[in-house]
C-alpha cells in the first residue's frame, strides 16, 4: 500500500494569514448554516449570522417572506441589529436613527432636508443577501444570486440518512454552544477521521460497527454511514434512549460534514447538527442543536425505561478507567465522546507550535483528512 501524506503545511492551522484566506475565499463564498426554520417564524422576528467577512441577518417581511441582507446600514456601515429578536416593524440603525422597513426599503432619515438635501431613498436600501432553507435549517449566502441551496446540497441530499428533520422537534435541552482550542480545519479532520473511532472513542461510541463503515466524498461534501454492532442492532427498539424517528427497516449513524464546517449526526433516535464556525487561526466556536421524535414526554420517560436494562449491560465508559483518571473532570475517563474529541483536538493543536513537530503517514481510515486537505487547498487556489 502506497504511504499516504498529508497535503497543508503546519501555518494552515497556526497562521492569522492562512486564517484570512479561508475567511475572504471560502466562508465568504459558500452557504453558511443560520438556524433552524423555527428561529424566524414570524413577522419582525430576525437572526444574525456571520458568513466569512460578512454579517448578515434573516428576517421575515410582513408578506411572510424570509429574506436576508447584509447587516450594513448605507449610511455609515453600522450594524444595524443584534444576535436574535423578534416583533421588529421597522429596522433602525443605532447610531444616526436611518430607518429601514422589513422588506430592506430605507423609510427615513432624521432631519433628512436640513442635513442632506433631498435623499432619493429608493437608491439606499440595505443590501440583500441569499436566504434559503433545506431539511429544516436556514441558510445564508453573501451573494444575492447564490441560486437555490439544492445547487449546493443537491447531490448529497439521498446519503445523508432518511431523517425528515421537518417532521421532528426541536430538544431544547442540548442546545448548547462551546469553543475548542483549535484550528476548524483540526475540528474538521477528527470529525471525518475513520480511523480514531475505534481507539479515541473504543468505549464510548461501541454501539456502532466502525469496521464496516461507508464513506467519501460528493464534490466537496463528506458522507459516512455505518452500521449498529449485532448487540445494538437485535430487537433494537428495546435499546433506543429515545423514541425511533425513522422506519424499523433503517439503521445505523449517518454523520456527514458538509463543506464548510456544517456537520449532521442522524441515527435511529435522534438528528443532531453540529456546526463549525472559525474564530481564530487557534480558536473554533460549535453549535449543537438537536431533533427528536414529536412525542409526549411520557413517551420518552417509557422508551428510557424500557432501554435502561441494556445499557446497564452493554456499558459505555471513557477511554481510561476511572482510577486513571487524572481528575474528577479528565476528559478521558468522562464517557462522553464529544469530551474525548475536544481533548484530542486541543492536544493537537498544543504541538503545531513546537519546533520538533512532524506529521507522520496517514492511514486508509485518515484518507477522508486529505480529501478535505485538498478541498480547502482548491478553494483557496479559486479551482473550484
Amino acid at each position: 500500500m502506497k504511504q499516504m501524506l498529508h497535503h497543508l503545511p503546519v501555518g494552515a492551522y497556526t497562521s492569522q494569514e492562512w486564517f484570512d484566506r479561508e475567511q475572504r475565499h471560502i466562508f465568504s463564498n459558500t452557504w453558511r448554516y443560520a438556524g433552524f426554520m423555527e428561529d424566524v417564524g414570524e413577522p419582525g422576528q430576525y437572526i444574525t449570522v456571520q458568513a466569512g467577512l460578512n454579517n448578515i441577518f434573516i428576517v421575515m417581511g410582513r408578506d411572510r417572506r424570509l429574506r436576508a441582507f447584509h447587516n450594513i446600514c448605507r449610511h455609515r456601515g453600522t450594524q444595524l441589529i443584534r444576535a436574535v429578536g423578534k416583533g421588529q416593524k421597522a429596522l433602525t440603525c443605532p447610531y444616526h436613527d436611518w430607518t429601514y422597513d422589513l422588506e430592506g426599503n430605507l423609510i427615513s432619515v432624521p432631519d433628512e432636508e436640513r442635513e442632506f438635501g433631498r435623499l432619493d431613498k429608493s437608491c439606499l436600501g440595505l443590501k440583500p443577501a441569499s436566504v434559503d432553507i433545506w431539511k429544516s435549517m436556514l441558510f445564508v449566502h453573501p451573494d444575492p444570486d447564490a441560486g437555490s441551496i439544492m445547487d449546493w446540497f443537491g447531490d448529497v441530499d439521498s446519503l445523508i440518512g432518511p431523517h425528515e428533520p421537518e417532521m421532528l422537534a426541536e430538544y431544547a435541552e442540548a442546545r448548547n454552544s462551546y469553543e475548542i482550542k483549535a484550528n476548524w480545519k483540526i475540528v474538521v479532520e477528527n470529525y471525518i477521521d475513520v480511523y480514531h473511532l475505534s481507539h479515541l472513542h473504543s468505549g464510548t461510541l461501541k454501539m456502532y460497527d466502525h469496521a464496516k463503515a461507508e464513506y467519501g466524498f460528493v464534490g466537496p461534501h463528506y458522507v459516512f454511514w455505518e452500521p449498529p454492532v449485532p448487540d445494538y442492532a437485535d430487537q433494537q427498539d428495546r435499546k433506543l434512549a429515545a423514541p425511533r424517528v425513522i422506519d424499523k427497516g433503517q439503521s445505523g449513524a449517518w454523520v456527514p460534514m458538509l463543506f464548510p464546517g456544517i456537520g449532521l449526526g442522524a441515527v435511529e433516535d435522534g438528528w443532531d447538527v453540529f456546526i463549525v464556525e472559525p474564530v481564530a487561526p487557534d480558536l473554533t466556536r460549535i453549535t449543537n442543536r438537536s431533533r427528536v421524535a414529536d412525542a409526549s414526554g411520557w413517551t420518552f420517560t417509557m422508551q428510557s425505561w424500557r432501554s435502561a436494562k441494556f445499557w446497564s449491560q452493554f456499558g459505555s465508559g471513557g477511554k481510561y478507567a476511572s482510577h486513571d483518571a487524572r481528575s474528577d473532570d479528565d476528559p478521558m475517563a468522562s464517557g462522553d465522546f464529544t469530551s474525548e474529541d475536544i481533548y484530542a483536538c486541543e492536544q493537537q493543536q498544543k504541538a503545531l507550535y513546537s519546533p520538533y513537530y512532524e506529521v507522520g503517514p496517514a492511514a486508509e481510515g485518515e484518507s477522508p483528512v486529505l480529501n478535505h486537505q485538498n478541498i480547502v487547498l482548491q478553494w483557496l487556489d479559486g479551482k473550484t
